[in-house]
């Protein structure tokens, strides 16, 4: 078997059984901007293609407060609902638009805690991981042109599932979220 194959299922092996941090073991202090930075690191290993290629850095945390995706920090502190909610964006930021996320997140927030949310998040990770990786453990065996056409399949797999997942938010929250902005716009004077 070829170098590549290898790599693939040493990767798959190791994903196959990731499971997120459970929310009590998640930081009890708060962290500082790069604490957090360097333990989200750690944290999405896995998910990085390519380790400069960063799935989370200052700017993106900032932009993400400034669109109130993210809570603004404490003392510039960030805690540990920080931190889940950080992973929720940066699991579902290659997928859905930072303001379909955003929609998710309060649509979500209005009935779940952070808490509720983080490990529902976490455990339809793990099984679509478990699922993935073990079709890629099983298809590595098959060798490479099987493997290339599995990474067609789960393109093609993926894409759909992006298209409705945007699909859900547009027609579901998009919409009520403009229904909850014209309610609350209140008619002008005109300009004379």
């Amino acid at each position: 078997m070829n170098d590549g194959i290898e790599k693939i299922k040493e990767w798959a092996q190791e994903m196959e059984n990731y499971e997120a941090i459970p929310w009590d073991r998640l930081p009890e202090i708060d962290l500082y901007m790069d604490q957090v930075i360097t333990y989200m690191d750690r944290q999405l290993d896995g998910f990085q293609r390519i380790k400069a290629n960063k799935l989370l850095t200052p700017s993106m945390i900032n932009n993400y407060v400034k669109d109130k995706v993210l809570d603004r920090p404490e003392q510039k502190k960030y805690s540990r609902n920080h931190l889940a909610i950080l992973t929720f964006i940066c699991m579902l930021k290659p997928v859905l638009a930072i303001q379909d996320i955003s929609s998710l997140l309060h649509a979500l927030l209005q009935d779940d805690t952070k808490q509720e949310l983080y490990d529902t998040f976490c455990s339809f990770q793990s099984q679509a991981l478990h699922e993935v990786c073990g079709q890629v453990l099983a298809t590595a065996e098959k060798g490479k042109p099987e493997l290339i056409k599995l990474a067609v399949l789960l393109s093609v797999e993926a894409n759909a599932r992006r298209t409705a997942a945007e699909r859900i938010v547009a027609e579901l929250l998009c919409e009520a979220e403009e229904k909850e902005d014209t309610k609350n716009k209140k008619p002008g004077k005109p300009k004379g």
